[in-house]
């Protein structure tokens, strides 16, 4: 069999099962298999492919059958121009969460050595991008899932960036209970989970069924893990110093009023995403 017989039989196959983008993935996975990059593969539409690597794609074209997001079954997803390894023990980074890179890059210009501490930070996607743009920045980074942090060492390791970043297992702010970080950090970034438990049924297959549940549901509401990071920021936030927040659809009224009645933030920024839709708040402490 070709190979564009192959990938021509698999898209007809993703399509069938609802796959979004099912040509692109199926050529994609094709590429992962035969370990080389697409322009390739369309100057060799007609050559044939060995059984080893014929088997192989079919079973991870099954994979992504059952809607399992391709960057698991691929093991890699890009960020900030950089390569992230992923597995179902982290959430898969979006290009919308490097608004909240952006947004931090902005907030520490000045500083000539800014301490950041990086909360929910998974893949480390966002600690690692920092700390790979800001030489002279010491970052923190916590999450409360053992397994993540194995995956976001190996990305700083991956991304000559693990000297430094300090990662840190624990709820929050719960690490630093006994560092002297209070009121001398530059910089809080966090991508919290944020979807209301009742939500969870609605997801896309490829989130509901095979992303981490504790990256995606914050509670009930929705709102319960970004509401205690807003009312502990400033705690360890240093006077000028930024809070940098990834929320839901929707929750920018919530958040705002939040911060105006804690009293102890300026005026919050929205940033939108490039679909229009408020994705990050920043918030400058008081």
């Amino acid at each position: 069999m070709t190979i564009i017989e192959t990938i021509n039989k698999a898209a007809t196959r993703l399509q069938a099962h609802q796959v979004d983008n099912a040509r692109w993935d199926a050529e994609l996975l094709l590429c992962h298999v035969l370990g080389r990059d697409r322009a390739w593969l369309l100057a060799h539409i007609q050559d044939g492919i060995d059984d080893q690597s014929l088997r192989q794609y079919e079973r991870a074209i099954d994979r992504r059958a059952v809607r399992e997001p391709l960057q698991y079954i691929t093991g890699k997803q890009e960020f900030w121009g950089l390569p992230f390894k992923v597995t179902p023990d982290v959430l898969i980074p979006r290009p919308e969460t490097e608004f909240v890179v952006e947004a931090a890059l902005k907030a520490v210009s000045m500083a000539l050595s800014p301490i950041i501490i990086d909360l929910c930070t998974g893949s480390g996607c966002i600690a690692i991008s920092l700390a790979k743009e800001l030489q002279n920045a010491q970052v923190f980074a916590t999450d409360r899932s053992e397994q993540a942090l194995v995956v976001a060492q190996e990305n700083a390791r991956m991304n000559l960036v693990a000297d430094r970043i300090r990662f840190l297992a624990g709820d929050l702010f719960v690490p630093f209970a006994e560092m002297d970080l209070h009121g001398k950090v530059d910089v809080i970034t966090a991508n919290p989970p944020y979807i209301p438990a009742g939500d969870l049924a609605s997801l896309q297959p490829e989130v509901r069924d095979f992303e981490p549940e504790m990256a995606l549901i914050a509670g009930p509401e929705g709102t319960e893990i970004a509401t205690a990071i807003i009312q502990q920021a400033p705690l360890f936030l240093k006077q000028g110093g930024t809070l940098i927040m990834e929320m839901g659809m929707g929750q920018t009224a919530a958040f705002s009023a939040m911060i105006k009645e804690i009293g102890a933030y300026k005026k919050p920024e929205i940033l939108k995403d490039l679909a229009g839709i408020e994705r990050v708040i920043v918030a400058r402490k008081a």
